[in-house]
C-alpha cells in the first residue's frame, strides 16, 4: 500500500496532518519514568523532596545543622528484567522446518546463515531487554549493498541484510498503524538526527510498497525522500505490551528501600550501647582497666539501654515484601541462601523451583511467537527478491521458531529415564560419550589406546608372568 491508501480519506495536502494521523492510535510509553525507576540510583529513597534529611535543633528550637539520613536502593527491576531475559532466551531458538527439495533446504541454510551474521542470540536478548524495560521495542531489517559479490546466501549477490533494534529508550518513537481487521499497514518513527549542536527532527514511514522520510526545517515538515521497494512487506518487525516487567511491584520496592532506609537510621542510633545514670556519678574507671568499676553518689544507679522490643515487625515486612516482589513477577529466588536447604537438587526438583519462570515464559510466548514468525517472514520475502528463483518455494516452506525455556540441566535424571524407557541398554556408543566428555583431543587415537591397554590387561591376566 501507497501511504495514500494507508490513511485514506485522511490524506492531507499538509505533511504535519498526515505524521499526525500516523501517530494516531498508540500511546507513548513514559520512558523518563522507566529509566528512574530501572536505575536504583534515581529511586524516591534518593529524592530529597521525598526523603528529606533530618534537621538537627538547638534548644532554641533552631535548625543548627543536617543530617543526612540513610539511603537504600535496591536494583529488584534489573534482577526481574534479566531473569525474564534468561529464562526466555537463555536458549538459541530452535527453527522447526523439515525442507521438502534442495531449494527449500537451501533457503532454510540461507536463513540460518543470515540469523548468524546479525548474532541472533544476543539480538533475541536485547529484544526482549527493551520491551521489558520501556513496554515497546522493533527491529528493521535493510539490505546493506557491497562493492563485491559474495555467496554466502546460496548465490551469488551484493547484498548483505542486516538489522537495527528501534527502542524508545534509543531516542526513538515508535507508531505501528493498524487498519480496522489489526493488521499493520504501516509501521513509522519518530527520530533525531544530530547536525552540530542541533537536533533535526525526522519521520520515516515503511509500507509493503515504499518507504518515505521527511525532515522537519522550522515549523514544517518536508518531505526528505520516497522510495519504492519490491519486497511486498514491511521490513519492521514491533513488538509491545501493556506494563513493564516489575509494574505490579513498583510500590513493593519503594516501600522495601524506605523501610530499609529507616531501619538502618535506626542502627545508627541504637547500634552502639547507650549508657543511662540517674543520679551523681563521681569517678569513671579509666580506658582499658580490669575490672573496672564506675564510682556514683548514694542512691544513683547505670544501666545500658537497650532495644527491648526486638524488630520482629520490621523484618516480618522485609521478608514479605521481599517474597511478594518475586512472587508477583513469577522471579524465581535461586540465590545461595535460597537452595541451600534442599538436600538433592533432581530434575524433579529443578523443575518445581523453575516452574513459575517457565510459566512466565510461556506468556511472553504470546507475543514473541509472532514477533520471531515475522521475523522468519521478512527474511523469505528478502531472499526471493535478492533470488526470484527462489520465490516460489520460499512461499512453501514453513519454518516455525521455537522458544525453549532456560533449564539447568540434569544429565543423570535424563539418563536414568532412558535407561528405564530403553530397558537399560546401552544408550550411546563409547565413542560418541568419549566425544561428548570432551576431555581428549583425538577420540579415535584414545579408544585404540584404550583398546591396546585392555588387550594387555586380558593377556596377563591369562598368562601371569612367572614368579
Amino acid at each position: 500500500m501507497k501511504i495514500e491508501e494507508v490513511l485514506g480519506s485522511k490524506i492531507s495536502n499538509v505533511i504535519g496532518d498526515n505524521i499526525t494521523n500516523l501517530k494516531a492510535g498508540l500511546k507513548v510509553p513514559s520512558i523518563n519514568d522507566f529509566k528512574n525507576e530501572y536505575s536504583e540510583k534515581n529511586h524516591l529513597v534518593f529524592d530529597e523532596a521525598e526523603r528529606p534529611n533530618k534537621q538537627i535543633k538547638n534548644s532554641l528550637g533552631a535548625v543548627e545543622r543536617l543530617e543526612k539520613v540513610n539511603r537504600i536502593g535496591l536494583a529488584f527491576q534489573k534482577r526481574i528484567v534479566k531473569s525474564t531475559v534468561a529464562f526466555t532466551f537463555g536458549n538459541p531458538v530452535l527453527l522447526n522446518c523439515q525442507p521438502i527439495g534442495d531449494t527449500q533446504t537451501k533457503i532454510l541454510a540461507a536463513i540460518k546463515k543470515i540469523l548468524a551474521d546479525n548474532k541472533v542470540n544476543s539480538l533475541n536478548r536485547k529484544i526482549a531487554k527493551d520491551l521489558a524495560r520501556c513496554t515497546q521495542v522493533a527491529e528493521i531489517w535493510y539490505p546493506e549493498q557491497l562493492n563485491e559479490s559474495h555467496e554466502s546466501y546460496g548465490f551469488s549477490t551484493k547484498v548483505k541484510l542486516k538489522s537495527m533494534i528501534l527502542s524508545p529508550l534509543k531516542g526513538d518513537e515508535l507508531y505501528p498503524f493498524f487498519n480496522e481487521y489489526g493488521d499493520m499497514v504501516a509501521f513509522s518513527r519518530a527520530y533525531n538526527v544530530k547536525n552540530g549542536d542541533k537536533d533535526i527532527p525526522y519521520f520515516s514511514t515503511y509500507t509493503d510498497e515504499e518507504v518515505i522520510v521527511w525532515k522537519k526545517e522550522g515549523a514544517d515538515w518536508n518531505e526528505e525522500s520516497k522510495k519504492p521497494h519490491t519486497l511486498g512487506k514491511i521490513p519492521v518487525v514491533f513488538a509491545s505490551q501493556e506494563e513493564v516487567e516489575w509494574s505490579e511491584v513498583q510500590t513493593l520496592i519503594d516501600r522495601l528501600e524506605k523501610l530499609l532506609s529507616n531501619f538502618a537510621d535506626i542502627n545508627d542510633y541504637h547500634a552502639a550501647p547507650i549508657l543511662f545514670v540517674e543520679g551523681g556519678i563521681e569517678g569513671f574507671a579509666k580506658k582499658g582497666d580490669a575490672s573496672a568499676v564506675m564510682v556514683g553518689e548514694k542512691g544513683s544507679t547505670a544501666e545500658y539501654l537497650s532495644w527491648k522490643n526486638a524488630p520482629d515487625a520490621v523484618k516480618l515486612e522485609i521478608e514479605t515484601l521481599i517474597r511478594f516482589i518475586y512472587s508477583f513477577t513469577q522471579t524465581p529466588d535461586i540465590s545461595f541462601d535460597s537452595v541451600k536447604g534442599l538436600n538433592q537438587i533432581s530434575g524433579i526438583t529443578l523443575k518445581m523451583l523453575f516452574l513459575d519462570a517457565h510459566l512466565k515464559v510461556m506468556e511472553k510466548r504470546e507475543i514473541f511467537d509472532d514477533y520471531l514468525q515475522r521475523r522468519i517472514n521478512i527474511l523469505k520475502a528478502y531472499l526471493s527478491s535478492l533470488n526470484t528463483t527462489w520465490k516460489a518455494e520460499s512461499n512453501k516452506i514453513e519454518i516455525v521458531p521455537e522458544i525453549k525455556p532456560f533449564m539447568v540441566d540434569d544429565l543423570k535424571y535424563m539418563i536414568d529415564n532412558l535407561l528405564n524407557a530403553s530397558g537399560n541398554q546401552p544408550l550411546i556408543s563409547r565413542k560418541t560419550a568419549m566425544g561428548l566428555l570432551g576431555l581428549v583431543d583425538s577420540v579415535d587415537q584414545e579408544i585404540a589406546q584404550i583398546s591396546k591397554e585392555e588387550q594387555q590387561a586380558a593377556a596377563l591376566q591369562n598368562f601371569p608372568p612367572a614368579l
